[in-house]
């Protein structure tokens, strides 16, 4: 292997270093907003609503295989065109209701360009699935220049999440075709995980009423401040001052 062709396979590996960093970074920001919203919610809400994310990078190896896939050009460009769920981020919550409040929050973030939604909570697939996927644009800022990077965000349930996770270990690269009883199972199973869902959210919304009719019995709480797992009582001459404001 001469100079010429060693030169040449260290360019492509600074490229494709490259071009695989923009989408890592894009996460990285990405999942830094999720860790900002958790720790607003950990100090100033009652409960958090994201229950634990999880995010992937597609290897090189497999992005090739999709486009080879799609029959379209081996070049960065296309790629960048024709896969945008190179980086993906899963977002897991506790409640329907909490899917679409994340969902949300994410929308009103400016530096988010939302370029796609596919509501498969409210239409699921025919297989049972279900999941909200946001595909968003990211600006990463580079040494030499600014991207718009692609991120593909799926929200779900825990129950969602558990379905699909199962699903995907059964038939994970099982090419043939699926009995119609496994796939009348499995749809069923996805009913299932929906009803639970359901009766959840019902429960979590007749224990909010409950809780809001108590109040009161929040006021020594309210007293309490607690911030980085530290915990400040707040001072009665500053208690004394909102009750003459209020």
């Amino acid at each position: 292997m001469d100079f010429q062709q060693i030169a040449q396979i260290r360019n492509f590996k600074q490229e494709i270093t490259r071009f695989m960093m923009m989408y890592k970074f894009a996460l990285s920001e990405i999942e830094t907003k999720i860790e900002i919203l958790q720790e607003e919610f950990q100090m100033l809400h009652d409960y958090n609503p994201i229950e634990h994310t999880k995010s992937r990078l597609k290897s090189p190896e497999s992005i090739i295989n999709k486009i080879a896939r799609k029959n379209c050009d081996i070049s960065f460009s296309s790629i960048r065109t024709h896969i945008q769920d190179i980086a993906g981020l899963r977002i897991t919550c506790s409640f329907i209701s909490d899917i679409y409040r994340v969902s949300d929050m994410l929308r009103t973030q400016h530096d988010l360009d939302i370029l796609e939604v596919k509501d498969y909570i409210k239409n699921p697939k025919p297989n049972g699935y279900q999941s909200l996927h946001l595909l968003v644009k990211v600006p990463i800022f580079m040494s030499d220049r600014q991207e718009q990077v692609c991120v593909e965000i799926q929200i779900r349930t825990i129950a969602m999440d558990f379905w699909a996770s199962l699903e995907h270990k059964i038939f994970y690269k099982y090419n043939q075709s699926i009995p119609a009883e496994l796939v009348r199972e499995l749809k069923e199973a996805a009913d299932s995980a929906n009803a639970l869902d359901q009766k959840m959210e019902r429960l979590h919304t007749e224990i909010s009423i409950i809780k809001e009719e108590h109040r009161e019995d929040e006021l020594e709480e309210l007293k309490q401040l607690v911030i980085d797992n530290q915990q400040f009582r707040l001072p009665p001459a500053f208690l004394k001052l909102m009750e003459e404001k209020a």
